[in-house]
């Protein structure tokens, strides 16, 4: 090799090395700058990736690791092997905002080998609302059976908890309920984690005094709220001042009988003027079913001196009762046997059961709700003040202005659907933004006269229902103990007034909290079956032939073109 030649080697191997030198340099640079700065980019049009900040908040403020058992296992059917691969792609993306780790694996309770403490652990699963489903699939032209725990169990040093992920509205296909259950993945999740770390509790008081709580004694509010709240019964009279009830982060009234006084009323109105937050269940009518038997009973209006206040807020109770086609049943005696009384639960109209709901983050996923003599709701202007309404009535509904008879006998015959004109009547309102007190440009109370602390106008949140038995629980016809809200002893109806309650509270007590990643939406793309019969050769031979054929074709230009090259040089 001539010296020219031996320095044009060498300055390529140079070029080469330093070439090298520089890839090896920016390798290295962006590894420490990824070790330094810590960043995600979600493409997705969703933002499925992405969490809320109230999440965000949860996770940074973690101060011990999480172990999280995700119980969906298995070899599992393709939407369910989707949702699967959700859970587990949002706790890794939880992870990577945790202040601590949280580590993931996966946990089938049917592997427990020894009987008795497989029967346990299910059992104790079933206490966090995890239960078994039997998932069916098709498997080379025959169904299969076998159970799933779709949900997961979050452990920390102490605490344990857990919750059921696979959640739907009546009525749902299954591709629809597994799209709303992996959009209410965020919120789920970080709930229990938040439950699990929650060092304080918030405190909720239930005024008592005025008839409040007749069926269950509270039991069913307890029941629901006291895993996440100090919850504490409350006489408003025995409040001095209105600082005695800011202690309390929200108010609960459960359908009060009694008349409320003035001073208790102005109570309730500058808590809610000092940013107060309250859920008023208010049974407008008085129905006695004792007397409900031969020809019945009429029901006619309570005064408990709260419509004026609610109607300041911009909401008005009306005194009348909702009758629907989609209702519940009522126990009636219809006989003895064998000196034991045979109870049968009849169809009652006044017993609606509600499956329409709004788009809102506390009703979002909500299944049906039962409530028992419900008045409807209308709004009257109130400025500054977000009316929202939240749960409906059906498509056959009716309203009986008072006095309404109400009578046993009328269950015998079956009811005219063409008197079921109305439908979507508002059960559920909720009111937002900034209220103007009812005692503005009015005689305030004697004892608050002078005392310097009324406020006219203040930003609070309120909740009103037209029922004030939605949320007690009955009572076990047998042994006389409460049940849960929403358990109906009578029949196997589902009904979701316990998670209502849960999900109001949540929002009332923090509107931009965790309760907003409820709004995630995830669009169903699914595809056209019948049009992917049609054109799947098509797209098989644009797929994978097409390819093939584009490379080989390159291929020959290729070499006809070297040849022409090379060969006409030779």
């Amino acid at each position: 090799m001539s010296q020219r030649g031996k320095h044009i080697d060498q300055v390529v191997k140079r070029k080469l090395l330093l070439s090298v030198g520089a890839i090896l340099i920016v390798i290295v640079g962006l590894v420490l700058l990824n070790s330094m700065l810590s960043f995600r980019l979600d493409l997705t049009e969703e933002k499925r990736f992405s969490l809320h900040e109230a999440t965000k908040n949860v996770l940074a403020n973690l101060e011990e690791p999480l172990e999280v058992d995700i119980l969906l296992t298995g070899n599992l059917p393709g939407g369910m092997r989707r949702f699967q691969k959700n859970i587990e792609e949002t706790l890794e993306t939880f992870n990577a905002y945790s202040s601590k780790k949280i580590s993931i694996r996966y946990f089938d309770p049917l592997e427990i080998k020894v009987e008795n403490e497989q029967e346990e652990y299910i059992l104790y699963l079933a206490e966090f609302g995890i239960n078994p489903t039997n998932l069916f699939a098709n498997n080379n032209g025959s169904q299969t059976s076998r159970l799933i725990f779709p949900g997961v169990v979050i452990r920390n040093a102490e605490y344990e908890t857990g919750g059921l992920l696979l959640k739907g509205e009546n009525g749902m296909s299954p591709e629809q309920i597994l799209n709303l259950s992996i959009e209410n993945l965020e919120y789920e999740l970080i709930s229990m984690i938040e439950k699990l770390v929650s060092a304080d509790k918030q405190a909720i008081a239930m005024i008592t005094n005025h008839g409040e709580l007749q069926d269950d004694e509270g039991y069913g509010i307890v029941e629901a709220l006291s895993a996440e709240y100090e919850v504490y019964k409350v006489p408003l009279e025995q409040a001095k001042t209105v600082d005695d009830l800011m202690v309390f982060d929200a108010i609960i009234i459960a359908g009060p009988k009694a008349n409320f006084k003035e001073r208790e009323i102005y109570l309730m109105d500058q808590y809610v003027m000092r940013g107060g937050n309250v859920l008023f269940c208010i049974d407008p009518l008085a129905v006695d079913m004792e007397n409900a038997g031969g020809e019945g009973t009429v029901a006619l209006a309570y005064e408990t001196g709260l419509d004026q206040l609610l109607f300041k807020y911009g909401v008005r109770i009306n005194k009348d009762l909702i009758q629907d086609m989609n209702f519940g049943y009522y126990p009636v005696v219809a006989g003895d046997f064998g000196n034991q009384p045979q109870i049968t639960p009849l169809p009652w109209p006044f017993y609606v059961i509600a499956t329409n709901m709004s788009d809102h983050v506390i009703t979002k996923g909500l299944d049906q709700m039962k409530f028992r003599f419900v008045s409807s709701l209308d709004t009257v202007k109130a400025e500054g003040v977000r009316k929202t309404p939240l749960v409906f009535s059906g498509d056959y509904s009716r309203t009986l202005a008072q006095p309404v008879n109400v009578a046993f006998k009328d269950m015998m015959q079956e009811p005219d659907i063409s008197l079921f004109s109305q439908k979507y009547l508002p059960l559920v309102y909720l009111l937002e933004g900034n209220f103007t007190s009812y005692f503005k440009n009015r005689f305030l109370p004697e004892e608050f006269k002078g005392d310097g602390k009324f406020t006219d106008s203040g930003s609070g949140n309120v909740v009103v229902v037209g029922d004030g038995d939605w949320i007690q629980g009955v009572r076990n016809v047998q042994t006389g103990e409460p049940l849960a809200i929403g358990i109906d002893p009578f029949s196997d109806v589902s009904v979701s007034n316990k998670v209502f309650l849960e999900n109001t509270l949540k929002y009332l007590l923090d509107p931009n909290g965790i309760m907003v990643t409820r709004s995630k939406e995830l669009k169903i793309r699914p595809l056209n079956k019948k049009l992917v019969e049609e054109e799947k050769l098509k797209w098989q031979l644009i797929n994978i032939a097409l390819p093939i054929v584009l490379i080989m074709m390159l291929g020959s230009v290729k070499v006809y073109w070297r040849k022409r090259k090379f060969g006409s040089k030779n």
